[in-house]
Order: C-alpha cells, then sequence, then structure tokens
C-alpha cells in the first residue's frame, strides 16, 4: 500500500500537490456535532487530542513500545474545521533522540463533496518520549 499523500483514493491529487511527500498518512477521522461548539466550528481541544493521537503513531512504530507526550512544542491553527469535514493526518518523525521522538504532524480538510476542496487546518510539533512499565524513560532501540 502507498501512504503517500498523491495516492490515496478519495482526494484530490490537485488539491494535494502542496503536501509534503515525506508525510505518511497516520490517521483520518470525521469531527461529527457533538465535537463542535454552538457557531458549528470544531473544538481546538479535539483538534488536539487528534493530532497527539495521530502524532504518536510513527514515534510508537520507532519505539517499539510505550510512550507518552512529553510536549507540544508548537500548535498552529490555520483554519476552521466544520462538521463533515474529512480530517487527514499526515506525520513525520523530525528528531529520534537517545529517549525521545519528535513528530511534525499536518492536518488537512477535505470539503465540500459536491466540488472537493482540500485545505491545510493544522500544522504542528510534537515530542514523545519511550517509557518502561514504570513510566521512567527509556533507551530508543536503534536496529
Amino acid at each position: 500500500m502507498n501512504d503517500s499523500p498523491h495516492h490515496q483514493p478519495g482526494l484530490l491529487c490537485a488539491n494535494l500537490a502542496h503536501v509534503d511527500p515525506d508525510l505518511a498518512l497516520v490517521m483520518r477521522v470525521m469531527p461529527m456535532p457533538a465535537d463542535a461548539n454552538p457557531n458549528g466550528d470544531i473544538f481546538g481541544g479535539w483538534i488536539m487530542a487528534q493530532v497527539d493521537l495521530a502524532g504518536a503513531v510513527l514515534p510508537a512504530r520507532v519505539a517499539r513500545g510505550r510512550i507518552v507526550t512529553v510536549a507540544v512544542n508548537q500548535f498552529v491553527f490555520k483554519q476552521p474545521v466544520s462538521v463533515g469535514d474529512l480530517l487527514s493526518f499526515y506525520a513525520r518523525v523530525e528528531r529520534i533522540g537517545r529517549t525521545s521522538i519528535t513528530v511534525h504532524v499536518e492536518v488537512y480538510a477535505e470539503r465540500n463533496p459536491a466540488a472537493p476542496v482540500v485545505v491545510k487546518v493544522t500544522e504542528a510539533s510534537l515530542t514523545y518520549v519511550a517509557v518502561n512499565m514504570d513510566g521512567s524513560p527509556r533507551d530508543i532501540p536503534r536496529s
């Protein structure tokens, strides 16, 4: 399976031409009415939680075990998200330290199914730490 954003069924390649090909699709989700404020915009905290989940996918693979979020280094909301937007979360490992992994996440919304448009709605950088069963930091495997 090709995880390149340019080869995902249902998304317009022309609209995704600006997506970095080094990013891997790690999650897709559609926000529901319960995730929205009275104006119909999706709560920023809900989006942050989804970014945290999506951002953990690659570090969990690299660390081969339990990880925890240690820092949100940067978080930018670029456009509002609405009920019915199909959100695609793309990630790239930026740095692997002795016990930590920093990840860059970009979120795109596919809107208006009758005339689809894809826009970047969020961008973030998060750091995760590999921990043992006691919650103490552990070294990340290097093989």
